[in-house]
Formats: structure tokens, sequence, C-alpha cells
């Protein structure tokens, strides 16, 4: 695994590798290394070129680290999203929440520079590894595949973050440029995308077909690396992105436009690019499912299919069947140390923060047992009362407040309930959390480290110890994959049969029933309802994975979604004064937030650019 060794290297010698490491806060216009000094000594050896391809790697973000909004390239996708919320006031996700982020900070400055940073190390080297003398051929263009991949890869998470932006090329800047030289327009949307595409394309020409086997033969030297369906899965992806409402005929962005009047982002909806998107899909399922990749699926202590353990251990099996693309060196127990709640009382090894709690509308989005929507007549759902309850990963019947009994697998898996018990049962036996104002993990017991909401997030939790933790953190797995096609399939060509399989075997792994096994759960009936089913799911299967946030803005609903009162329980009382609804927070979204504002350095600079809608 090529950037770990980046990550725990210490004493790199080369100008040019200690350049990749550094995190500057300048912008990818600064970013020119003296390379022309270093280049014999940088591809002179193997061990320094490879160093170089692990600085390239670097830049893949460590979604584990979110309270840290942009340390090493995470964003505040979760706590910025209707999922969730930080109790914590520094965390960058409530500044989002608020309304209150500025074109000046560096949750925007931070990702653009050094995701053109890696950019820009990836040209470097794709120039530059053919002189290593202690490569072959082969290695030569396997380690080009994947630098120019990579390349693509921070593309893409540029234009879901900011819209179209600037295309450098192929050739690094020289560190002699000129000023007028480096005054470069935004591309537009439609060019970035075919840019982004094409490239994917010409890695994935030249990257390796990895199968399971290489996986299941402990080959950790090759998680994280690039590989022919991790390419294709972007390329998808990006697809999927340029066929969304935020980005295909969208007039909101009709004056957004270069200086010489140049659209960035068509104004006619094309229907073609949702099945563009489709049919990459498509194509990667048929060449990699199965094979390379399948629904993770677990069985418990008696041997039966257990839709819990597969849904929560999907998660925590590094590089298992459904792990597309991943960051072997993860911030996990920063993670999980805000998702551990505080247990005052008990051992330290199961004290946490606590801090990330989940909003009541993400509570309330999960189904009940029975595949329907809390909202159905005949889901069952009861708002109030206790009723005798064995949850999913309990050892005991508990006396559960009725809103939380009776739901879908995927319920327990993400959210920690008053009255839970916990995961790790190692160090203080079974332990119950209460989130209550006088609870163990309550507001007068935890101090600053409590729930704002009263619930927790819960996923990806190991079932160990929180701070030993040292496991890898999944960015995309084949849930998403079928979701996507499913969503893109029902844009294109509604009545698709494959719409409904992948729908389908996403429920059929939660262990709900599928669509069309009862009246009540009839297949849906047309496109748009559809449409519904299909977000409804992605919301529960992939919540707390950093998609939601980009789900509800080029779905361009976060309008509705993020804005306005948001909801917990009353953390200041205990008994049933506990389980009433509050407000927590009011929150502000307006329609520029649905981008990033350029960062106002790169604007100060090049003068070509021009500035986001609304900011």
């Amino acid at each position: 695994m090529l950037y770990k060794q980046l990550l725990h290297k210490t004493g790199i010698t080369t100008l040019a590798v200690i350049c990749a490491l550094s995190a500057c806060k300048k912008g990818f216009l600064d970013q020119v290394p003296d390379d022309r000094l270093t280049t014999d000594k940088i591809f002179k050896t193997r061990e320094n070129t490879l160093n170089y391809l692990s600085g390239v790697y670097s830049r893949v973000p460590d979604e584990s680290y979110d309270r840290f909004v942009g340390d090493r390239n995470c964003g505040p996708w979760t706590a910025a999203s209707d999922e969730a919320k930080y109790t914590w006031s520094f965390v960058g996700s409530n500044f989002f929440n608020l309304g209150t982020t500025v074109p000046t900070q560096g949750y925007f400055s931070g990702p653009w520079s050094r995701y053109y940073q890696g950019i820009r190390d990836a040209a470097y080297f794709m120039k530059n590894v053919d002189l290593c003398p202690e490569l072959t051929a082969e290695q030569i263009t396997q380690y080009k595949a994947e630098a120019r991949a990579i390349r693509a890869i921070y593309y893409y998470y540029l234009i879901r973050m900011f819209g179209p932006v600037v295309l450098t090329g192929d050739e690094p800047i020289p560190p002699d440029a000129s000023f007028e030289s480096i005054q470069l327009p935004r591309n537009t949307m439609d060019d970035c995308v075919e840019y982004i595409v094409s490239e994917l394309d010409k890695a994935a020409a030249d990257l390796k077909f990895i199968t399971r086997s290489v996986y299941n033969n402990a080959n950790a030297h090759e998680y994280g690396r690039v590989t022919k369906g991790i390419a294709l899965a972007f390329k998808a992806q990006t697809l999927l992105l340029a066929a969304s409402p935020l980005f295909n005929g969208n007039t909101d962005y009709a004056t957004l436009r270069n200086p010489d009047g140049t659209q960035l982002i068509a104004q006619n909806y094309d229907a073609g690019k949702w099945k563009r998107a489709a049919d990459a899909y498509k194509a990667f399922l048929t060449q990699f499912v199965p094979g390379v990749y399948e629904l993770y699926k677990e069985n418990d202590a008696q041997g039966s299919f257990s839709p819990y353990l597969s849904c929560r251990n999907v998660m925590l099996t590094n590089w298992n069947s459904e792990w597309i693309w991943g960051r072997p060196t993860a911030g996990i127990s920063v993670m999980q140390y805000a998702r551990t709640p505080y247990h005052s009382g008990f051992a330290n090894e199961i004290k946490g923060g606590g801090g990330l709690g989940v909003t009541q509308t993400m509570v309330d989005a999960y189904f009940m047992a029975n595949g329907l929507p809390i909202t159905h007549p005949a889901s069952g759902y009861v708002n109030a009362g206790f009723s005798q309850f064995k949850a999913p990963g309990d050892v005991a019947d508990r006396s559960t407040f009725n809103q939380w009994v009776n739901r879908e697998p995927r319920f327990y898996v993400g959210v920690t309930y008053d009255g839970s018990h916990w995961l790790n049962t190692s160090f203080s036996g079974d332990v119950i959390t209460s989130t209550q104002f006088s609870g163990n993990s309550g507001k007068k017991s935890a101090g600053s480290d409590f729930s704002p909401t009263g619930y927790i997030v819960r996923k990806n939790m190991s079932t160990g110890r929180w701070a030993d933790d040292a496991r890898h953190m999944v960015l995309m797995r084949l849930a998403q994959v079928y979701l996507d096609y499913a969503e893109a399939l029902n844009e294109s060509e509604p009545g698709n049969p494959d719409i409904l399989k992948y729908l389908n075997l996403i429920r059929e792994r939660a262990g709900v029933p599928q669509y069309g096994t009862s009246t009540d759960l009839a297949v849906p009936a047309n496109q748009d309802a559809m449409r519904q089913a299909i977000r409804m799911e992605r919301r529960v299967e992939l919540a707390f994975e950093c998609v939601r946030y980009f789900d509800t803005r080029r779905w361009k609903i976060a309008e509705q979604t993020d804005a306005g009162a948001f909801y917990g329980l009353n953390i200041d009382l205990d008994g049933a004064g506990f389980y009433t609804q509050k407000q927590f927070e009011t929150r502000v979204f307006n329609k520029k937030h649905y981008l990033f504002p350029i960062p106002q350095v790169e604007l100060d600079k090049d003068k070509q650019l021009v500035q986001n809608s609304g900011w």
C-alpha cells in the first residue's frame, strides 16, 4: 500500500517529495516546486519514485477525521447534512449549518489547494517516471496509470464541491512561468466531466484487473491502490453527477460565466446524460460483479444469514467483497471517539465523547422491520409508551421506547439511543447507554461530551476498544453503485426491470421485505414513485457515509432538507420529558450553498477566475 509509507515515513530527503507531503496553505498556482533540481534524485531509484507516488496518493480524503474539517482533506459532509449534528462548537460543520461560512475560510482554500497539489504532482510523476532505471516497462505503465486515475479522481472531488474548475493540462506548470501565463479561466462543467471520464478510461486500460483472491490472499500492499474497477466506478459516479439536476440544465447558474462570456454550466436539460451514466454503471456491473465485488453477507453464530451483522460489519471488515475504494491509513480513532458515548463510571476503554448526534429526521427515515416507512398506516409504528424488546446485537429484552421498537436492522446498526446495549463488552460487561440528562452519557454527567440530540451515530463503530482500532476507511462500496445504477436507469429508462432488481438486492441484504412481495409493498407505480423509493433507500443504506450531503445537493432539494428547524430529544430532562422532541438548531441553506465558493485567495491571484453564484 503506497501511501502508508508516506504517512509514517520520516527523513525523506528529496525536496520534491517534501513539497508533496507539505500541507502548505497556498493555492495551486503557487505550488511549483523546484523540480528541475531534484528530478535526477527523485527518479533515480525505485524507492524514491514510489515515495513520490505515495505523495500523489496522500491527498485521498480521510473522512474519519471530519471533526476537523479540512484536515486530511476531510469534509463536513455528515454533520452538515440533515443526518447529524456535532455538539462541539468548534467543529466546522456547525458553521455550514448556520450559513456563516465565507470564501476566505480554510474550509474552501484547503481542499482546493491540496487537490491541485495532488493534480500537479500526478502530472509531474507521469512526465518523469520513465526516467527511473529500476522500474520495468510494465511497472512504469502501471504506476503512470495509477497517477492518471488519481489525478482524475481529484478533479472529481473538486467538481462535486466547487462545480466547474480549472483544468491545468498534462504539463506541470514550470517554475519560471510568467504571471500572465498562469491567468487561467474555469473550464465548463461539460469540459471537466469529459476530461475526467476520458482520463479514467485511459487509466483503466492499463490498470490491474484485481480479483477477489488478491485481497483474500492478504496482499496488504495492494490496499488503497487504484485498480481498473476503482477507475471505472469513479467514471460512472462522475457521469451521475453530471446528469443530476444541479448540473443538468440548472438555470440558477445562468449568469455563471467566464470573463469572455463562456457559459460554465449548460442551461439545457439533456436526458442523454442519464443514459450515459446508466450505461457506465451497467458496464461496471457486467465486468466486475460477481468475481471482483459482491454485497457483503455474514451469518450469525447459529449459521443463519444475519442482516444486522452484514450491515454492521460491511463497514468494519477491511477490504471485504463489497469495498471498492477506501483509505488504508485513516484516523478511525478520531471518528470513534465522537461516536462512543461518554459512559460515566465505566472503564476508560469504552468512554468517548459521544458528540455526533443523529437528528430526529434521520431517525424517522429508517423503515420498520416490515419494510414500510413509519408514516405508512400499516407500518405498526407506535410513537409513545414502552415495550419489552430485544434489539439486534443485544443479549436481552429491555424496556424500549416504542418509537425504536421493531425497526429495520439498519436502524440498530446506525443509531445509539437511550437504553441501547453498548457494542463493546470486553471491559465492563454489559453496558447500557443512557443519554438522558442525568444518564451515564447525558448532559449532566458528560460535561461537554454529550449528544446534542439524545441519539449518537453508531455506524462504523468498532466492537472493540475504540482507541486501538486500526481499521481502514471505506469510501465507496458496491451498495452505492447498485443504488446509483437504479437511479440513473429510472431517469433514463423508467420501468427497466434492473431498477427493481438492484433496489431489492439492497433491501434483501438489509433484511427488509422487498418491493412487490405484498400489497403494502407494491412495486412503485411510476417513475416518480420509484424515484422516491430509491432516494429513501439511499438515505438509510448509505447513512453517515458522506453520501447524503452530496445527494441532497445534486438533486437540488437541500433548500428543503437542510434548512429550518431541526429536532432531537429533550436532553435537558430525565424520564418522560426526555422523550419529547425539542428543537436544537435552526439551519440556514440558500441557493449559493449548493456549491462551495471559489477561495478568495485564488480569485485575488487569478483574475480569470469567476466566483460561484451568490458568493
